[in-house]
């Protein structure tokens, strides 16, 4: 018997992308003919076989719950693990965490895995490369042969399925309208490209926030960082010259990041400049000048998408559970890059 082969071994053998050889394994019309024969009669050489979710869910159950996140750099999302991990344990569940790091290659294949019986439902953060193709056919295909879906904080309208989320955009412009209060006059954005959801929202916020208190949004004071890894290089070369008095990031590392930047200037943080960023972690806490920051409460937003998903999980057979959208409360955790 030949040696069964993955999805992303056929997508490397014949040069193609996983999502190709998804879809032309579903007959998908967005495939060409020819390679929809080409790539199915490769599978059934090589002995590929797809996952049976809906019979995997019939017959038994896992007490599982398959977690896929973008990445583990960032503070919020083991806050979020730990929610999750808390409701899971305290109704019996066991939890398998996978990170796509922001790939939509890894995050199909991360679900292709863990539908193959290994899970009873998916919480789901998007990885970036997703939303910047704009492809979901792995989260409704999931969703279509009966596993329960949780997205939240990157959640996709679209999508219909259960969502734990937080008010990105007026966060920000509390956020924002703190700067004002203080005074701040030239306030500056570091946020991420608009294809990331939350980034988009947090972005409109800065930008809302400005005109209702008649400021004119200047562009040359906004920077969209789209590769994290060589962010601090960027936000540094970028935050050369222009005098700002306020600055909002989007998350915690960009402003800190910035605070680097300015103190590698000459200036003081906040005599000379406030900063206030997003997602209270212990970086937050531990820097010097300590961070001004919007908390998101991950715990709280893991524990209640871990708390939607069990609920459909243990619903009655047949029985239709409305999808939610929770929005967690956020709030602004005054420290010592503000002024007071």
């Amino acid at each position: 018997m030949k040696k069964k082969i993955t999805l992303k071994q056929i997508a490397r053998e014949l040069d193609v992308s996983v999502s190709t050889v998804s879809k032309a394994l579903r007959d998908s019309i967005e495939i060409s003919e020819d390679t929809r024969q080409k790539i199915k009669a490769f599978a059934k050489l090589y002995n590929y076989k797809p996952n049976n979710i809906a019979l995997s869910l019939k017959n038994r159950k896992s007490k599982t719950i398959g977690v896929i996140i973008p990445e583990i750099v960032h503070h919020f999302f083991t806050t979020v693990i730990s929610g999750i991990e808390q409701v899971a344990n305290e109704k019996g569940y066991h939890v398998i965490i996978c990170m796509s790091n922001n790939s939509f290659d890894k995050e199909v294949i991360n679900m292709e895995l863990l539908a193959n019986g290994s899970t009873d439902g998916f919480i789901l953060s998007v990885a970036k490369e997703t939303q910047q193709k704009q492809d979901y056919h792995h989260l409704t295909e999931v969703i279509n042969q009966g596993m329960p879906l949780v997205m939240f904080d990157r959640v996709i309208e679209e999508i219909e399925c259960d969502k734990v989320i937080i008010d990105d955009l007026n966060a920000t412009k509390k956020a924002v309208q703190r700067l004002i209060d203080l005074n701040c006059k030239k306030i500056g954005l570091i946020t991420t490209v608009d294809y990331v959801s939350v980034g988009k929202l947090r972005t409109d916020g800065y930008v809302q926030a400005l005109r209702e208190n008649k400021i004119s949004v200047n562009p040359d004071i906004i920077l969209k960082v789209e590769d994290f890894d060589n962010s601090e290089e960027e936000i540094q070369a970028f935050l050369i010259g222009k005098e700002l008095d306020g600055l909002f990031a989007v998350n915690e590392h960009f402003a800190i990041y910035a605070i680097k930047a300015f103190l590698n200037q000459g200036l003081k943080v906040p005599e000379d400049v406030s900063v206030i960023g997003f997602t209270n972690g212990e970086l937050s806490r531990q820097f010097i000048p300590s961070l001004t920051t919007v908390s998101q409460h991950g715990v709280e937003m893991g524990a209640k998408a871990a708390t939607l998903l069990i609920k459909k999980l243990e619903s009655e057979e047949g029985v239709e559970e409305p999808y939610e959208t929770i929005t967690i409360e956020t709030s602004l955790i005054e420290r010592n890059s503000t002024k007071r």
